[in-house]
């Protein structure tokens, strides 16, 4: 992203504020709650006991990254009105989680889920198919992360004007995050996304009355300059980009909802009832933020017209400079939003750290290494193994290497091989673990070795949902073939889950 020439000093004076709000709201979360670090629970699911409030703006912030803003809008510009399917992908996430949700959200309470893997774990009683599917989780977690640390580098450099440069800034809120999420848990991230979402959806309504005003003040021009200068991002897509179009519904859709951080926000409601409420509200939100992203990325087209790809993913930044030339309000909601930017970019980033965290304490420390353990070292082996991981971040992200864009598709393609394994075990009984496993890995490796070869899509259609197609079709067809006697124990063990 371009530097923010009207910031500097300003910006700088924003972050800070932002980054000792965070901090305060850590202390706050922590103190006075002797539990909260002797109990998985309570510091990796807030007790499991999070309001309707804080429950929605978390899951907000779990869907709506720093990559929202900052990479959808180039995409729309770059793509042109083909770029729709962004609202779509983000709407049919809601869908997903409302065919398991609920369901998953009664099992673990009856059955006082930590992780993802807990589910899997109980569902199967296999653990290749739980170690394989920690680590399909892991490496969506790892590449999500990323993401998130190649972004704050970004927006926090190009809100102060290049004051602070991209190295620094990734560290300075990288420790920023570090610190209240080490006091806070759970109970922090949820208090902080509430105060980053807020300011964010408010931000993105200024930032897109800013750019109608630039463009003459009606949607109309910018279409009209497009028609005259770039018909093809006007005009109805070919064949291939439709099919890539439903091929990213696909892989979104499946892929974002299995997100084990947003899993883990299903397991820390306060009740059944405030799922359901959070959820109907989320379902407002890809029109209000994706749909408005997609609107601005649009009318970046007629604002700052012919940038090339390099460029275009300066687009936020170039916009906001010339937004904010027009009078003293729009200048500082500007720097705001942009320090909200960067704050929401952290919350993303601080959900998935502590999502991390706690499956390599509670699947793998827990689980393989040191069952006996009691749970303050469980959860200090968390925050311990979630510093190691962000400096290996760290190191990668010094030089980013790819667009934002290529990030975000390239996790879910491993990521979501875990759905049908997820979702499908959870309705049907007759879902055995062998093909389970075996679908999940054939899924997996489809999906590598076409990405890493270079084939990203074949005939449009995403290498992941290629392997997911493999995954599902050896999964069922295989649990059909094989014929595994339960015993009395599993058999009530199903019961629980109203599978027998």
């Amino acid at each position: 992203m371009t530097d923010l020439t009207f910031a500097g000093i300003d910006g700088v004076l924003i972050l800070s504020a932002y980054a000792v709000i965070m901090l305060v709201i850590g202390y706050f979360s922590g103190r006075g709650d002797k539990t909260l670090h002797d109990s998985m629970s309570n510091y990796y699911l807030a007790g499991k006991n999070l309001g309707f409030v804080a429950l929605f703006f978390t899951l907000y912030a779990t869907q709506y990254s720093g990559n929202t803003i900052i990479g959808y809008a180039p995409t729309a510009y770059r793509t042109g009105f083909a770029w729709l399917q962004s609202i779509t992908f983000m709407t049919i996430i809601i869908g997903v989680y409302l065919l398991f949700a609920p369901r998953l959200y009664v099992v673990s309470k009856k059955l006082n889920f930590i992780t993802p893997a807990d589910w899997i774990t109980y569902r199967f009683k296999s653990k290749a198919v739980t170690i394989l599917a920690v680590l399909l989780m892991l490496w969506g977690l790892g590449n999500y992360l990323l993401e998130q640390l190649v972004a704050i580098g970004q927006a926090a450099s190009s809100l102060t004007g290049g004051t602070i440069p991209y190295q620094v800034a990734v560290i300075a809120f990288v420790l920023v995050m570090l610190i209240y999420e080490w006091l806070g848990g759970m109970k922090a991230v949820a208090f902080t996304d509430v105060m980053q979402g807020l300011v964010l959806m408010v931000g993105i309504v200024v930032f897109l009355g800013g750019a109608l005003y630039l463009v003459g003040g009606n949607f109309t021009s910018a279409t009209e300059f497009i028609a005259n200068t770039e018909p093809a991002k006007l005009g109805v897509p070919e064949m291939m980009t439709s099919v890539n179009w439903l091929s990213m519904i696909l892989l979104v859709g499946f892929g974002a909802a299995i997100y084990p951080h947003a899993v883990q926000r299903i397991f820390a409601a306060e009740s059944e009832r405030t799922l359901k409420r959070s959820f109907s509200r989320m379902a407002w939100m890809p029109p209000i933020t994706t749909g408005l992203v997609f609107v601005i990325g649009i009318l970046g087209i007629a604002l700052i017209p012919n940038l090339n790809e390099a460029g275009s993913e300066q687009l936020v930044g170039l916009m906001a400079n010339e937004i904010a030339g027009i009078n003293g309000f729009f200048y500082w909601v500007m720097i705001i939003f942009f320090g909200a930017i960067v704050a929401a970019i952290v919350s993303t980033a601080d959900s998935v750290l502590l999502s991390f965290s706690s499956i390599v304490s509670n699947d793998i420390y827990s689980r393989f290494i040191n069952p006996n353990a009691p749970e303050r070292k469980k959860v200090m082996v968390g925050k311990v193994t979630g510093v190691l991981a962000v400096g290996v971040l760290l190191w990668i992200a010094w030089y980013p290497p790819a667009t934002l864009y290529e990030i975000f598709v390239l996790k879910f393609e491993l990521l979501v091989q875990v759905f049908p394994a997820f979702v499908l075990g959870l309705y049907w009984k007759r879902m055995a673990a062998q093909p389970v496993f075996w679908g999940m890995l054939a899924g997996a490796v489809i999906a590598g070795v076409l990405t890493w070869t270079g084939h990203k899509t074949v005939f449009g259609i995403h290498g992941g949902v290629i392997g997911l197609a493999a995954n599902f079709l050896i999964a069922v067809a295989g649990s059909y073939l094989v014929t595994v006697e339960a015993t009395e124990e599993e058999k009530e063990e199903l019961k629980k889950i109203d599978l027998a």
